[in-house]
């Protein structure tokens, strides 16, 4: 957890020499050879914003698999570009369907183990398996043997697996029409049923993610998005979390985290590579590296006009409603050069440039011929973590906006 100054948002000066020490000790790996560690730093972060995430979805056809594919793209069924709803699968064709924002993340639609005649060898061949990091098996009353079956073989295959049972508000429906309807012993008789079937099948020890195909913040969907995005390597992990919708705090939170252990990846770049002098601040960075990286940290927050445009039609507020509420940053397209050099010389001008020089010596006493790069550094360090607090506070300004009556 990172501390805050009194006076501003932003890291401490704590934070700024937790990041020098880091880089000190990232020098040291690399025998002090500042090339070297650039060059390491720039193909993590190019593995990290250019990861493709690919996600099977299986289940027989009317499942709700349709329904699952929207949401995790943070669309509604009815949207433009949303994957057709009620359509029979007759074929084994599978069909992508990309995140809107994120291009790199894709959910697969694939046709249920059971659709054809087709032993399971052979249908995990035909979908062409190896491509999907992870499996979501969807049911909306029961898992079939076959479906047990596939995720046996992914099981061996060392791919996750997730059992997704759909149309909880169907079930709740009815339930509610019965005397003494109690909704939390309803949601544990459905998910003993499914893990009961799944335990006559050998599926033991067998987790079961009861979701609603209408409203995706009830019951247990934001503990499968926990459970999937905890259960993916580092690069993989970050690809998953930025393309979340953004219609909670607490994914709000999880962005923020993912793109605040970008900081010092991203400070050591933008000062070290094509790095020029800016004026009247006599520090040196690569402006347009870092134009890039915050268009890339604004669309992750749902600040850009696509993103906007999208939420707009989903909770029926007008797009200059919503954009009002971005005060601090700025939409994603109006990131500029100017815009960044304004940032960073409000940095310099509250904390002043003695502070980050004194740290710069304190932490690297042997490496004076690179003091005006690590100074440039710890300031760009402090000026990226203060932009990701007031774009996650803008963020959810939008949330405010878009639910206030």
């Amino acid at each position: 957890q990172l501390r805050r100054t009194a006076m501003s948002s932003g890291p401490s000066t704590e934070d700024i020499g937790e990041q020098l020490e880091k880089l000190k000790a990232d020098l040291e790996t690399e025998n002090n050879n500042l090339s070297k560690l650039v060059e390491r730093t720039v193909q993590k972060l190019n593995s990290l914003t250019n990861a493709k995430l690919d996600v099977a979805i299986t289940g027989v056809s009317a499942a709700g698999k349709s329904s699952l594919v929207n949401a995790l793209r943070g669309l509604k069924n009815d949207e433009e570009g949303a994957a057709e709803i009620g359509v029979m699968q007759t074929s084994m064709e599978t069909k992508g369907y990309p995140h809107p924002t994120f291009p790199n993340v894709t959910l697969w639609d694939l046709p249920g183990v059971g659709t054809h005649e087709f032993e399971v060898q052979e249908y995990l061949q035909k979908v062409h398996f190896m491509k999907y990091d992870f499996f979501i098996i969807v049911a909306s009353v029961r898992f079939t043997e076959n479906e047990m079956l596939l995720a046996r073989e992914i099981h061996k295959m060392n791919k996750k697996f997730y059992y997704v049972r759909t149309k909880l508000d169907v079930d709740m429906e009815s339930e509610r029409r019965r005397r003494n309807f109690n909704e939390e012993k309803t949601l544990e008789k459905i998910r003993e049923y499914c893990c009961d079937n799944l335990a006559k099948a050998g599926e033991f020890h067998t987790r079961v993610f009861l979701v609603s195909s209408h409203d995706w913040s009830r019951y247990d969907f934001q503990l499968l998005l926990e459970v999937m995005g905890s259960e993916l390597d580092e690069i993989k992990r970050y690809a998953f979390i930025t393309a979340l919708s953004n219609d909670s705090r607490e994914i709000l939170k999880k962005k923020k985290a993912a793109m605040e252990a970008l900081v010092g990846k991203v400070a050591l770049v933008s000062s070290a590579t094509e790095a020029v002098p800016v004026q009247g601040l006599s520090l040196v960075y690569n402006i347009q590296f870092l134009e890039e990286i915050m268009r890339v940290f604004s669309k992750a927050f749902g600040l850009d006009e696509g993103s906007l445009q999208q939420f707009s039609k989903q909770v029926g507020k007008p797009v200059p409603v919503l954009s009002s509420a971005i005060r601090k940053t700025r939409i994603a397209s109006q990131i500029d050069s100017e815009f960044v050099k304004f940032l960073l010389s409000r940095m310099c001008k509250y904390e002043g440039r003695n502070v980050w020089e004194r740290m710069a010596l304190d932490y690297l006493p042997g490496l004076r011929s690179l003091f005006g790069r690590v100074n440039s550094f710890a300031a760009l360090s402090h000026m990226l973590q203060r932009f990701l607090d007031d774009a996650e506070e803008d963020a959810v300004n939008i949330l405010a906006k878009a639910f206030d009556n």
